[in-house]
């Protein structure tokens, strides 16, 4: 990739480069025969003006003959170094201005000249000298004759070509110049890309923690953030993965210890340890669907479709919740009070985190405790919570207990896994929002839950597909 960008640069550049060449060649070689036939025109202008006067500047009178009128002219004026004058009587030339190039033995340019003298023509020849532009203009008088100015282009076009030739060079270099910064640039640009060839490259099944510097604001830099937030979520699947068969390896093993010990001592010919058998596996049996279903419910909490928004009036769903949660054990129920106002979740979802937090409230209380459930709409978030009157939650065990298998002073007869509040607090993160336990007043504990009312700023509904 390197090395065509810098090859397509290479290119363009010397495409422009070339263009750009021919343009002014162009240009600067029409000016450079216009300006030639300019100064002809001009010298034969001035040869005309003399004519034109008649006097002989030396004696004051008349030119004496065609012979002194050229021969005057040619001492007056001086051609320029591409010019040369020549002046022509009858059937050949007399006067000649000094040059570098000899045309005298030229019979073309003779031949040209004696066949258009007296028309007073501009043509061009080839000759030794290169392109000539021979301009004529004829005289009468006791000899025919005239004043032929020769101009040799390939001189005018000296300056041009030296003028060209110093353009290549300098193109060349500029080339090279252009052509070794696009080649580092490019290099530089790529070198992301590099880094993330390398970074896929290394990344295994096991080792998902090497990231990308996210530097700049471009599409590469995109690129490197999006490819980072991929790695994020592979990261957080694998661990995720790793940690639900860990947890289900550690939590089943021990009820399976159980039911293979029961089996193996149990006596087939006994009907009494047959029936007691079946009721104690039984009940390992269910403790093992719930937990299974606990964490699968973990499992799925970080995936698309968790979460189905809607809109959900919030006094609605405190009422019912409350009303629900009654079932749950004889206890002074109460209402905190409900919030009014609207946000976006997943009804059935937060009905489950609530309804969770009150049967945690009901393990740790007894009967007669209070356990009440409330909410509030402050504008940009709406919060929830269950709150009872029971010993509390230490403050060492407030980060502990929304783990998962976290568990702090537990009940004699809680026979839970300590995965409840590690699901509501997915459910809550889900939602954009938190969850976290205080003391309420009076002694006891509030669990609170806390959701944006609206779909949380650069969260989806749903993920990039697999």
């Amino acid at each position: 990739m390197r090395v065509r960008i810098t090859a397509t640069v290479a290119l363009l550049v010397a495409l422009a480069l070339t263009l750009a060449g021919v343009i002014i060649y162009a240009i600067e070689s029409a000016r450079v025969e216009s300006a030639a036939a300019e100064q002809a025109d001009q010298e034969i202008a001035e040869f005309l003006q003399l004519q034109q006067r008649g006097t002989d500047p030396q004696t004051g009178q008349p030119f004496a003959s065609t012979q002194r009128l050229l021969r005057v002219f040619l001492e007056r004026n001086v051609p320029s170094d591409d010019e040369l004058f020549i002046g022509w009587l009858g059937s050949r030339p007399r006067f000649q201005s000094t040059s570098r190039h000899d045309v005298s033995t030229d019979l073309d340019l003779l031949n040209l000249v004696r066949e258009n003298l007296a028309d007073g023509r501009s043509m061009r020849t080839d000759s030794e000298a290169g392109e000539l532009l021979v301009t004529m203009q004829p005289v009468t008088g006791d000899t025919d004759g005239g004043l032929v100015v020769v101009t040799f282009l390939d001189d005018a076009r000296s300056e041009l070509t030296s003028l060209v030739r110093t353009y290549a060079i300098v193109s060349l270099l500029s080339l090279g110049a252009i052509t070794a910064v696009a080649f580092w640039q490019s290099g530089r640009l790529l070198a992301p890309l590099r880094r993330l060839n390398d970074a896929a490259r290394d990344i295994t099944a096991t080792d998902l923690s090497r990231r990308l510097p996210e530097t700049g604001n471009d599409d590469i830099t995109a690129l490197t953030r999006t490819f980072n937030q991929m790695l994020d979520r592979l990261e957080s699947a694998f661990a995720g993965q790793r940690q639900f068969l860990d947890d289900a390896g550690h939590e089943l093993r021990t009820p399976l210890t159980v039911l293979a010990g029961h089996l193996e001592l149990l006596d087939a010919s006994d009907p009494t340890e047959v029936a007691s058998t079946r009721a104690l596996l039984a009940d390992e049996v269910d403790r093992m669907s719930r937990l299974v279903g606990d964490l699968i419910l973990l499992a799925q909490a970080g995936r698309p479709g968790f979460i189905t928004r809607q809109p959900v009036d919030l006094d609605e769903l405190t009422t019912s919740v409350l009303a629900k949660a009654r079932a749950l054990g004889d206890r002074d129920w109460r209402s905190d009070g409900v919030g009014v106002g609207s946000l976006s979740a997943d009804h059935q979802r937060l009905t489950q985190a609530l309804l969770q937090l009150a049967e945690n409230a009901v393990k740790h209380t007894v009967p007669g405790d209070v356990v009440a459930v409330g909410s509030a709409y402050d504008e940009g978030s709406a919060r929830l919570w269950v709150r009872d009157s029971g010993p509390g939650v230490a403050p060492e065990d407030r980060a502990v207990v929304f783990e998962r298998f976290g568990r702090g002073a537990t009940m004699p007869d809680d026979d839970g896994f300590g995965l409840g509040l590690s699901i509501v607090r997915a459910i809550a993160e889900a939602h954009g929002g938190t969850v976290a336990v205080t003391d309420a007043e009076g002694g006891g504990a509030r669990f609170e839950i806390t959701l944006p009312t609206g779909l949380p700023s650069g969260k989806g509904e749903t993920w990039p597909a697999s």
